[in-house]
């Protein structure tokens, strides 16, 4: 399979560099050096994974990532030269998959793409139960259509918030830690901040709560990690 990775960045001396790793591995790299260019390739080639500088001319890499999101869901991991913290939240947010904080190695970000094309093939072949759609209470999940509903309304999640919803929905009442969950649902195990996965479970609850105030799905536990719930009554 022929998968094209798109690699965003303003320095032309980082995207010859990932060009030059990455086609190693026999992927097929498109290249953007501006914001505006990057979305008009995603809209034109539709890449499988797109590696997304933030810091960009005619249009940055927040914006970029905000418009692509409105529109398909996927895989994006973002460049970044900037530590503060509120960068990198600020990617997640608006739907990123993972960041990597530069200066960064090439080894790492190949570990990060596999990592991501494993679990994007995994779930595209997973042997999913004769009971595909999982129901609890108003909420169903379509495992084998990708898509959750809530009394019957599409519920529009990027891919990682759906593998996240599906995967703790599947170990019903079960505990993951975050590390856990990054093994499990971003398929590798993270070496830094599990932040990643903070905001992910954030993001997820804004869409799939309907009380912000008492959630119903999603819920924590306190110093150990996160669990689907077993008791759906309202």
């Amino acid at each position: 399979m022929d998968l094209k990775i798109l690699v965003v960045d303003d320095e032309p001396n980082i995207v010859d560099i990932l060009e030059e790793n990455l086609s190693r591995e026999g992927y097929t790299i498109l290249k953007a050096y501006d914001g505006a260019t990057a979305l008009q390739i995603v809209l034109d080639e539709q890449p499988d994974l797109i590696l997304l500088d933030c810091m960009l001319p005619r249009m940055d890499g927040f914006e970029v990532c905000k418009r692509i999101r409105q529109k398909s869901s996927v895989p994006i991991i973002m460049l970044t030269a900037k530590s503060e913290e509120i960068d990198k939240v600020l990617g997640l947010e608006l739907g990123a998959d993972d960041y990597i904080t530069k200066p960064f190695s090439v080894r790492e970000v190949l570990a990060r793409v596999r990592a991501l094309f494993r679990r994007v093939q995994y779930s595209e072949n997973e042997q999913i139960d004769s009971d595909q759609v999982l129901v609890f209470g108003d909420l169903e999940i379509d495992q084998a259509g990708y898509q959750v509903s809530y009394k019957g309304t599409p519920i529009e999640l990027t891919l990682r918030e759906f593998e996240l919803i599906r995967f703790l929905a599947r170990h019903e009442g079960q505990v993951f830690s975050r590390e856990e969950l990054l093994e499990k649902v971003w398929g590798y195990e993270y070496y830094g901040d599990v932040r990643t996965v903070d905001v992910t479970v954030r993001r997820t609850r804004e869409k799939l709560e309907p009380d912000q105030n008492h959630y119903q799905y999603l819920l924590t536990k306190r110093g150990v990690g996160y669990y689907f719930s077993k008791d759906h009554s309202d």
